[in-house]
């Protein structure tokens, strides 16, 4: 079911909208509040990531990605949360930035050994290169980028 689906979480109310990828270039709005929503396949937001849908976003995508692993009751999650979203704003069409909330994502979360949210593993070319844990500085997520970016 999730196969032909990607999940966009809205900006304003924050629900979850599983929008058909033949669709996705249709303007959708929040099935929640009926705010247009701004599409995953935008490089310039973070992309909902889920097991179904980890290894054609993160290991089959052609570039470099960071995965934010986080969970919604987690506080440094919520803080690093506005950091990745400009970063993904910074460097759209450089570095795809995802999001995998690992209490509703078990599988992926086991397979990379995620013990502490906030993490953050760096893939290039679908190989795992780094991570990060905790919620760090902007800065410092970036001295990190470094070893992914395509330059």
């Amino acid at each position: 079911m999730d196969q032909n689906n990607i999940m966009v979480r809205c900006a304003n109310c924050g629900a979850k909208n599983r929008i058909p990828e033949k669709r996705i270039n249709q303007g959708p709005i929040c099935g929640k509040c009926r705010t247009p929503l701004k599409v995953a396949h935008s490089p310039a937001v973070p992309v909902d990531v889920t097991d179904q849908t980890f290894s054609r976003e993160v290991l089959s995508f052609s570039g470099p990605v960071l995965l934010d692993c986080w969970a919604p009751w987690c506080g440094p999650c919520k803080m690093v949360a506005p950091v990745l979203e400009q970063l993904a704003s910074e460097y759209a069409g450089r570095l795809k930035i995802a999001k995998l909330n690992v209490d509703e994502n078990p599988a992926t979360a086991s397979k990379y050994g995620i013990q502490s949210i906030p993490t953050m593993l760096l893939f290039k070319n679908g190989s795992l290169v780094n991570s990060l844990v905790g919620a760090l500085p902007k800065h410092e997520i970036e001295r990190h980028m470094g070893t992914i970016l395509v330059t």
